[in-house]
């Protein structure tokens, strides 16, 4: 049975067409992948389907009734929810009164009934396995149970369709896991679930169809069963895509940065050199420390013990510190360490130089207008104007604006957390290239990440984190997604065994 029907849509913004005849299909208790690139048009139509944004023409047709440009709070209570990416609670609240947001349970005397929304929230979570206490302010939640907490919330409003974009980013692998076992939970009971993700293994695993939108236009869709990844990407790129191996071996160079028993908040006792031209992948579970060492590294947390060299400096201080030593960083939270709502794209690609120049009195336009240019066309920007909005920007496009704004200060020494989060297949691998061109220009490249395909796709080294320590250390002939997960989750300590860093 047909719960949602999308059908001929089109809308563009002033001269641009964002999309063009776009069909759209999905049954009543599946679980159904919206895929494409960065740019493609997802989020434009999904912003239709939830009434943020009007169409210009088409038509909706959802559970039976029939929409035309409908509003958000119409679209809200014929029962639909969407799950964004970028986290949406209210962390001064707790997370039972996140869950009855706008929805609150009253006494007969028009008071709120904490009883009873604290009960409901237990029973909920039980229900869904979600191990997140009733009463814990949500500023004290980690990233991962946020998402939750959102996708909750969701299923608590008891909405039939669920749009879920990119909600494995922030999540270790047992948490996704978790994820997908609450969403056949719920698939069980009827609901259905429109999911958004770069992943191919996820989609594989998780959705039962697929529907593929290629430059604001509709490609193909059909079963997962009778499909492939390969497939599937060449619809989202247009053309024969083969995923292939990116990693070429290199001459590395001297000892570049060196590690010496530093310790900080989330890591201690870290010891490591890495080369000149290096590529070295940090990973392990959400958690285990390699994130806050990479900020540590970067002086956006103190470096508690223990020195840090880079080019036989001893370096130490706050930010600016690091970058005048040839440090960049691109974060892992888009949102909150990237994005800088009140500028430009422009100006929040270049705004990274301009902290090192800021002694210059004026800033060149032209010189700027040409960085734009030559980063734009390098890392496959599709943005209309500079002068457009951040926001503007679909997620992917975004962490390319971030990341060039980080290549603009001409740093050696680029720690990269999470670098592909919310990036489609092709602009991955574009990715991965840039990310080895680096190091073939005498870069050091630190990447952390949770993807052991990314990680053997780009490192000279993988190094496994457990509990903000160093375990393990391979080689990149050495990595396999079997052993990596081994030493993350210390399983094999657990079953007895022992080894030691290499």
């Amino acid at each position: 049975m047909t719960i949602l029907e999308m059908e001929h849509v089109s809308k563009a913004f002033g001269g641009s067409l964002a999309l063009n005849d776009v069909h759209l299909t999905v049954e009543k208790g599946e679980i159904h992948a919206l895929l494409g690139e960065n740019g493609a048009g997802k989020s434009t139509l999904m912003n239709i389907l939830t009434g943020v944004v009007s169409m210009d023409s088409g038509s909706i047709q959802f559970d039976g009734a029939h929409f035309h440009n409908p509003t958000i709070k119409q679209m809200e209570a014929a029962g639909i929810a969407f799950v964004h990416q970028e986290i949406n609670v209210v962390n001064d609240l707790t997370v039972f009164e996140n869950i009855f947001l706008n929805r609150e349970i009253q006494t007969p005397f028009k008071l709120l009934d904490r009883k009873k929304m604290i009960a409901s929230t237990r029973q909920l979570f039980q229900e869904l396995g979600v191990n997140i206490d009733p009463l814990m302010s949500v500023s004290d939640l980690k990233t991962s149970q946020k998402q939750l907490l959102v996708i909750c919330r969701a299923l608590h409003a008891d909405a039939k369709l669920l749009i879920l974009d990119e909600p494995t980013t922030a999540l270790s692998n047992e948490e996704i896991a978790h994820l997908f076992s609450i969403l056949k939970k719920s698939q069980e009971k009827d609901k259905s679930f429109i999911f958004i993700s770069h992943k191919m293994p996820e989609i594989f695993e998780l959705a039962d169809r697929y529907t593929v939108l290629r430059n604001g236009e509709f490609v193909s869709t059909g079963l997962i069963t009778d499909t492939t990844p390969n497939q599937i990407a060449s619809d989202m790129v247009g053309k024969q895509f083969t995923e292939g191996d990116v990693y070429r071996s290199r001459t590395l160079g001297e000892t570049y940065v060196e590690l010496d028993n530093l310790s900080g908040p989330g890591f201690n006792n870290i010891s490591l050199k890495i080369n000149r031209g290096e590529v070295v992948a940090f990973t392990g579970l959400a958690g285990c420390g390699a994130s806050e060492l990479l900020q540590s590294m970067f002086g956006a947390q103190p470096i508690e013990t223990g020195s840090l060299k880079i080019n036989n400096q001893l370096i130490k201080g706050k930010i600016d510190t690091f970058m005048r030593h040839g440090v960049a960083m691109l974060p892992s939270n888009r949102k909150e360490n990237s994005v800088i709502h009140d500028l430009n794209i422009l100006d929040n690609m270049v705004i990274a130089e301009h902290v090192l120049s800021r002694r210059k009195m004026i800033i060149n336009q032209r010189q700027e207008a040409e960085r734009y240019t030559n980063q734009k066309n390098a890392l496959n920007i599709k943005s209309q104007n500079p002068n457009d909005a951040i926001t503007s920007l679909s997620g992917g496009n975004q962490q390319k604006v971030f990341l060039a704004r980080w290549l603009n200060t001409d740093a050696h020494l680029l720690l990269f957390d999470n670098p592909t989060q919310g990036v489609d297949v092709a602009a991955k691998e574009e990715i991965y290239k840039l990310i080895l061109k680096f190091a073939s220009e005498g870069k050091t490249v630190i990447i952390n990440t949770l993807e052991i395909p990314e990680i053997k796709k780009v490192s000279d080294r993988c190094v496994v984190f457990f509990e903000g320590q160093i375990v393990r250390i391979f080689d990149h002939t050495e990595i396999s997604e079997h052993d990596v997960m081994l030493y993350s989750t210390n399983a094999v300590n657990t079953r007895g065994g022992h080894d030691h860093v290499s």
